[in-house]
């Protein structure tokens, strides 16, 4: 287990994996409720010295199952191990005294994997053989690339869990994802960061973990270099972008740079008018960047002096190349 915040932190943000589908394997137990069983598990009991109620037993659909000698079939579901020996116990009180009986899963049923996917190092198909939380398995697939990824993290709970509390199954269908009828929930990869609790859930098999790609920006126009720059979960600036794609050339438009904004709900775009030099100053804020923004840095006009200067040396150039060229003796 990731047994505090400090390793918890450590492993998602260092943590490397190269396999694509992998099973959580070789780490202790973490401090959740241990393995649950249900429907298609396979079950051995063993009464010391009575080997004719010794019993192998598969787990029916309706999560029970039946022993030698006992008409009423038992209610394995969601039970560990332990809660299963005792009413195993109980039931064989009729017919031993005080029977030492022991119970053990042998073969658990293959669980719906979990997906994780999006900006992390290594997207996993991750069959879970334990419990675990979102942060575990966020490391387990080598960490979030912070170079790509946005802000936040989308848990998609594709099915009912099988265990879960009803509370927390009611609570994930109240939110489901608009359109999709799939319930899901929106981490902030700060507050996973910071490891606040309720920004660490247990994770069930089948859900599907997305963490989503950092929106685009996009800068054009008389900058060192057109870029796309993605807006990670800090945010950014028109300053950050300008200094990204390289700064101005010579004849940048300075005064006034456009930024083209989606509308709220639409595709059609507004006009927004920046002065970088006021920004520069001091005078004015820093412009913050929105998803898909498109920043365009026009080209200023040549002065009369400057448009006469290229006419005067273009000629004088043009009528170089055309008179005949002479020796003087």
């Amino acid at each position: 287990m990731i047994r505090s915040t400090t390793i918890c932190l450590t492993l998602f943000l260092a943590l490397a994996t190269g396999a694509a589908a992998q099973t959580i394997a070789g780490v202790p137990e973490p401090e959740l409720q241990g393995y649950l069983v249900g429907p298609g598990d396979k079950l051995q009991g063993k009464v010391l010295g009575e080997p004719e109620f010794d019993f192998t037993a598969v787990i029916d659909e309706t999560g029970k199952f039946s022993i030698p000698f006992v008409d009423d079939p038992i209610q394995a579901k969601c039970r560990t191990e332990n809660d299963i020996r005792e009413d195993v116990k109980t039931k064989l009180e009729k017919y031993l005294k005080d029977p030492i009986v022991s119970v053990q899963v042998t073969e658990r049923r293959t669980p719906e994997p979990v997906t994780v996917y999006g900006e992390v190092r290594n997207a996993s198909r991750v069959e879970l053989r334990r419990p675990a939380t979102l942060i575990e398995l966020l490391a387990f697939a080598g960490g979030v690339n912070m170079e790509t990824a946005g802000g936040s993290v989308k848990v998609f709970r594709t099915r009912s869990p099988l265990c879960a509390d009803e509370g927390a199954k009611d609570d994930w269908l109240a939110d489901a994802a608009g359109g999709l009828d799939v319930p899901s929930r929106n981490y902030s990869i700060g507050s996973i960061q910071a490891a606040e609790p309720e920004s660490n859930p247990r994770i069930y098999p089948g859900d599907l973990i997305i963490v989503e790609k950092a929106p685009p920006v996009y800068v054009i126009g008389e900058v060192g270099a057109i870029r796309e720059i993605r807006i990670t979960q800090n945010g950014l600036s028109l300053s950050e972008a300008i200094a990204q794609a390289g700064g101005f050339r010579e004849r940048a438009k300075e005064k006034e740079i456009v930024i083209r904004r989606l509308k709220p709900g639409s595709r059609e775009r507004e006009i927004i008018t920046v002065n970088f030099r006021e920004i520069e100053a001091g005078n004015q804020r820093d412009v913050m960047l929105a998803p898909e923004d498109i920043v365009v840095v026009d080209k200023t006009k040549k002065s009369i002096a400057e448009t006469i200067f290229e006419l005067v040396t273009g000629s004088a150039r043009n009528a170089a190349n055309i008179l005949p060229q002479r020796v003087f003796l």
